[in-house]
């Protein structure tokens, strides 16, 4: 069965030649419009805010977006798209010549995990292991299943205090039809950072006369957020200031996954420089510790001035010292 099409530009509401900039301001907006802690009806919200994570995972990466763009001359006819031939990279439909993986509840779509998961069955090549050709089903020989790797969508406040999520796991023969389905749960331990690989024993690929299961292996992938981005437990955050609040300093309001706090700005800040606060980030492990929380200052000069405006702009040239370029 074809993998019905996913058109993320239209889902960001960008053009096909949106540069990189629109696509973060298109998902930004979109983010915060319908993350799940602040939108009303948040069943309709939590599914767009999935779609619009995965549009974003895919057109704000340069390589998946290459990718996507090149997938055919139909990608603007839903109706008439075809998966390009040998293009199984994923666990969507991945698994050898006959199998065909499909998740359910790690918030990514068949048609994402296809073709941008990176996911797919795991072990020895294809009709091996461990030097046991795949066909020992026949010569009555145990073989264990191969393990299986695929992603799992995790919101940063899940990543905070951890998660049970429902997952199931959908296995295809492709040239029987037989389809085999488990449904199980999986702990989002409290911290887990991008990347980390979360085991499931025994929900890999069956074994063979009497061999154990392989297991499954989700690979989190943090939910892009309007407000912060993540590198291992630190936790980062961008706030635009004026340039005389850079200069004079200041007290201004930040978001952290704790809630909302006041962060002083001191006199003569930098444009980019780094505010820390210990321990505001994701939690490390059992240990009790947290990460960082990282505010980036980003000094945001005014496009357009009034009269008045330019009269103190001219005046502080006028009196001031201050030369960047001596």
């Amino acid at each position: 069965m074809p993998t019905p099409f996913k058109d993320y530009y239209a889902t960001l509401g960008v053009t096909r030649d949106a540069d990189a900039d629109e696509i973060k301001r298109a998902f930004r907006k979109l983010a915060r419009l319908y993350h799940p802690d602040t939108a009303k009806d948040k069943k309709t919200a939590e599914e767009k805010f999935k779609e619009i994570n995965e549009a974003n995972e895919v057109l704000g990466d340069p390589e998946k977006r290459k990718k996507y763009d090149l997938l055919g001359s139909n990608w603007n006819d839903p109706g008439n798209f075809q998966s390009p031939p040998h293009g199984n990279t994923g666990p969507g439909a991945s698994g050898g010549a006959n199998e065909e993986f499909h998740f359910g509840g790690t918030g990514f779509s068949d048609f994402f995990e296809q073709y941008f998961s990176g996911g797919s069955r795991y072990g020895f090549p294809q009709g091996y292991d461990e030097g046991i050709p795949r066909n020992s089903a026949s010569s009555g020989q145990k073989r264990r299943g191969h393990d299986i790797e695929g992603d799992i969508l995790v919101t940063l406040e899940e990543a905070m205090h951890g998660t049970q999520r429902p997952v199931s796991l959908e296995t295809i023969n492709r040239q029987t039809g037989v389809a085999q389905k488990q449904s199980f749960e999986v702990r989002i331990p409290p911290g887990a950072t991008d990347g980390r690989r979360i085991r499931v024993p025994g929900h890999g690929e069956p074994g063979i006369n009497g061999g154990e299961s392989g297991d499954l292996y989700l690979r989190v992938r943090h939910a892009s957020h309007p407000e912060f981005t993540t590198l291992e437990s630190d936790v980062f955050h961008e706030i635009d200031l004026a340039p005389w609040e850079a200069v004079l300093g200041t007290e201004i309001v930040v978001p952290t996954l704790d809630g909302s706090i006041k962060l002083k700005i001191p006199q003569a800040s930098e444009n980019g420089q780094k505010l820390r606060l210990k321990g505001r980030g994701l939690p490390r492990g059992k240990t009790g510790e947290r990460g960082d929380f990282y505010v980036t200052l980003r000094i945001v000069l005014p496009t357009q001035i009034s009269d008045e405006e330019r009269t103190h702009w001219e005046s502080l040239r006028s009196s001031s010292t201050f030369n960047p370029r001596a």
